[in-house]
Order: C-alpha cells, then structure tokens, then sequence
C-alpha cells in the first residue's frame, strides 16, 4: 500500500490551517503545517511534501519570496507548489483566474486555490495537484486520524 499523500500548508491564519488541514486529513492525506515563511521551509525539509499549499500574503516572507528559496534548495525545487490566496469573489473570478495562473507560473507554482472556495471543490483541485505515481488516497474517519499535524511558528 503506498503511502498517504503528505500535504504542508504554510500560511500565518491558525484558524485557517485548523479548518483546511481537518478536512484534508479526513480525505485521506497526512497534514502538517507551519505558521511562517521561514518555519515552512524548514518543514519542507524535514516533511518532504508531495504537495505545499502556500499562502501568498503573510508577513515576513511572502509566499513569493518562499518559493523561491524552495526552487533554489536542492532538497526542495522538485517539490510541487500551489499557492492559497484569500483575493477575489465571483464577479472577477475570471479576470482573477488568468492573473492567479500567470502569477503562478512566473515563480514556478502549479497553480493557486482560493481559500474561499467550497472545501469540496478544494479536496479535489487539491487532488489534481497531486503528483500520480505511488500516491494513495484513502479517507478515514476523524476518529482514527493522526495526523502528526504541527503549527509552529
């Protein structure tokens, strides 16, 4: 049986991480997650995500900024990267949609979620991102989770 997709969220909204890295953990992936820029290049190390859902707008680093010292670490530039943004609402969402995948793609990014999408729809762009080979997605119940989350500063 292959792993659980392991998924770091990096983004300076406790509460934020808390709601998405339940749900995501519920579908079957093993969370973990930093609070700042510099922690969550740190947990990248460590961690070695098949997946980081960056926020792009945090003090300290940027998400911007933390992509790119990801993309110049050997140990972290082959890792996939999407970014979380909390801009836009459906009256732009299309304009948002070509800004977001340009601004995306300049730094080296998959691509970006919202994070005031509908977690559903979420889990599965989420999925999307995912590298394929060897990923193994299995939800469990909250009960039975362990999700060895962490949310360091």
């Amino acid at each position: 049986m292959a792993d659980q997709p392991r998924i770091l969220i990096i983004d300076d909204e406790r509460e934020f991480i808390e709601i998405f890295g339940a749900k995501l953990s519920a579908a079957g992936f093993r969370i973990e997650s930093a609070l700042s820029g510099a922690k969550g290049i740190e947990m990248a190390k460590i961690f070695k995500p098949d997946l980081i859902l960056l926020d792009v707008k945090m003090p300290g680093l940027t998400g911007a900024e933390t992509l790119l010292i990801l993309k110049e670490d050997p140990q972290t530039k082959d890792v996939n990267v999407v970014f979380l943004t909390n801009l836009g609402d459906q009256r732009t969402k299309a304009q948002l949609q070509d800004v977001g995948t340009k601004f995306s793609k300049e730094f080296g990014a998959r691509g970006y979620l919202r994070k005031t999408d509908d977690l559903e729809s979420i889990v599965e762009q989420v999925k999307s991102f995912l590298p394929k080979a060897g990923v193994n997605i299995s939800p469990h119940s909250p009960e039975s989770e362990n999700t060895g989350s962490s949310q360091t500063p």
